[in-house]
């Protein structure tokens, strides 16, 4: 109950969060620019490519929860990982893959949602021809954070986007 208890205020919380009372003459928006900050360009060796984040909500939330707009240039992605309280991706732009280790790839677009359960070892990012941009939703942060493993090598990457 607690976690779709979360889920939905998460959900909720982002939904508010895309709103904008902004008339379209105040701001100039091009058919691309996502709602949500692009961010800051991460530098970090369990990314491959170049990714921005922008974290959202409070540090020290009672939601024990951590959410943050990730985008992915093409052919950007992370490497293997998993989380002890898992994690919920929304899809927010272009075309992308999720993937959990020993299934095949799930190639996503805007509107997709993936629900990860707990330490599940998976990866995802960019397809190679489209950036990608999703919220990523951390839970049950109290468990721990990311647990990070390994590269997602270019031959895995390849194989998948070949038969895409």
């Amino acid at each position: 109950m607690k976690y779709s208890v979360k889920i939905s205020l998460l959900f909720l919380v982002i939904v508010i969060a895309s709103c904008t009372t902004e008339k379209s003459t105040d701001r100039a928006m091009s058919k691309s620019e996502s709602v949500f900050p692009k961010g800051e360009k991460i530098d970090s060796p369990n990314f491959a490519g170049t990714v921005w984040l922008q974290m959202m909500g409070a540090n020290d939330s009672t939601l024990h929860a951590r959410f943050g707009n990730v985008t992915f240039e093409p052919k950007a992605r992370t490497n293997w990982h998993s989380h002890p309280g898992g994690q919920v991706l929304f899809i927010t732009e272009g075309k992308g893959y999720y993937q959990a280790l020993g299934q095949p790839a799930r190639l996503l677009k805007k509107g997709d949602v993936v629900e990860i359960p707990r330490n599940v070892v998976h990866w995802h990012g960019a397809t190679p021809d489209s950036e990608f941009a999703h919220i990523a939703v951390s839970l049950n942060t109290d468990d721990g954070g990311a647990v990070w493993i390994r590269p997602v090598m270019e031959e895995e990457y390849y194989k998948i986007s070949d038969n895409k």
